[in-house]
C-alpha cells in the first residue's frame, strides 16, 4: 500500500536524522571547517533576488516523492549551465536522497560549474541539525533551505544565526499563516510561501495570496511549487511576491531554455502592485 504524504514526511525526516550521524562520523566537524576556510565567500543570496521585475530561482531537481523521476536524462551541470545562460537570479540544487534522489556532489559540482560570477546556489533539503549548515557551505552553497513546519522555535532561530555566521541568508519556508507568524519572529528576511501542502503534496497557488499580506513589506517574499505558466507569475507579481522558485516545470520540460523563456522571457513582469 503506498505511503501518505503524512508517512512519506516522517520517512524522509527519520532518515535524514540517521543519515546526519552517518555523514558526521564520515566527515568530522573540523574537517568541514577546514573545507569552508578555503572557498570564497558566499554570495549574496537576499540581494539576488531583490530587483524591479520577478526573480526566477531555477531548480535542480532529479524526482519527487509525488510524481517520482522527473527527468531520464539528469546532468545537474548541464541544466545549470543551462539556468546561467537564461540569466536565473539563483538555482537551488536538491540534495535529499532517495525520495528526491538529490544528492551533495549534485550541489558541489553545480557550484563549481556556475563559478565565482554565477548566481548563488541554494541548498534545498531537510535542514534539522547544526551540521548540515556547516555541511552545505564547505559543499559551496550560498544559501539554504529552513523549512518552519518541521523545526521548533529553538531550532529555527539557531539554524537561522548559524547559517549567517557562515555567510548564508537562508530562504526560510512557509505553508500557514502561523508558521508565516513564527518566522517574521525568527528573523526571516526572505520568506518562501509554499503553495504545495506537506500534508496532501496538493498544490494551489492561492497559498501565496492568502500568506502574503501577513509578511512585512521590507522581507523578501519567494513563491514555490505550482507555477507552470506566464499567468500564474503574472499573478504571484501582483500579490506582491519577488522572486518564484521553479523546479518541475522546467524539468519535465524537453527544452529548458525554451520554457524559462517562455515564463520569463521579455517584456518584464510588471513591478508589484501599490
Amino acid at each position: 500500500m503506498p505511503q501518505s504524504p503524512a508517512e512519506i514526511l516522517k520517512s524522509i525526516l527519520d532518515a535524514k536524522a540517521a543519515e546526519v550521524v552517518e555523514r558526521q562520523n564520515a566527515a568530522p566537524l573540523h574537517e568541514l571547517q577546514r573545507r569552508i576556510g578555503e572557498r570564497r565567500p558566499a554570495k549574496d543570496f537576499a540581494a539576488a533576488l531583490k530587483g524591479d521585475s520577478l526573480r526566477l530561482i531555477a531548480e535542480v531537481k532529479r524526482a519527487s516523492p509525488s510524481k517520482g523521476l522527473l527527468r531520464a536524462d539528469f546532468d545537474p551541470v548541464a541544466i545549470a549551465k543551462t539556468y546561467v545562460r537564461c540569466g536565473v537570479a539563483a538555482i537551488s540544487v536538491l540534495t535529499e536522497a532517495p525520495h528526491f534522489q538529490g544528492a551533495l556532489e549534485h550541489l558541489s559540482a553545480v557550484a563549481e560549474a556556475v563559478g565565482p560570477d554565477g548566481p548563488p546556489v541554494l541548498r534545498k533539503d531537510f535542514i534539522l541539525h547544526p551540521y548540515q549548515v556547516y555541511e552545505a557551505r564547505a559543499a559551496g552553497a550560498d544559501a539554504l533551505l529552513l523549512i518552519v513546519g518541521i523545526l521548533d522555535h529553538g531550532q529555527l532561530s539557531g539554524l537561522l544565526m548559524m547559517s549567517r555566521s557562515l555567510g548564508m541568508e537562508p530562504l526560510v519556508e512557509v505553508h500557514t499563516l502561523p508558521e508565516v507568524r513564527r518566522a517574521v519572529n525568527a528573523g526571516a528576511r526572505v520568506i518562501g510561501v509554499n503553495n504545495r501542502n506537506l500534508k496532501t503534496f496538493k498544490t494551489d497557488v492561492q497559498t501565496t495570496k492568502k500568506l502574503r499580506p501577513a509578511i512585512p513589506d521590507d522581507r523578501i517574499v519567494v513563491s514555490e511549487s505550482g507555477l507552470r505558466t506566464r499567468d500564474d507569475l503574472e499573478r504571484v507579481r501582483a500579490w506582491g511576491v519577488d522572486a518564484v522558485l521553479i523546479g518541475e516545470a522546467f524539468m519535465v520540460a524537453p527544452d529548458i531554455a525554451t520554457k524559462v523563456s517562455e515564463l520569463m522571457g521579455a517584456p518584464a513582469l510588471p513591478a508589484r502592485e501599490g
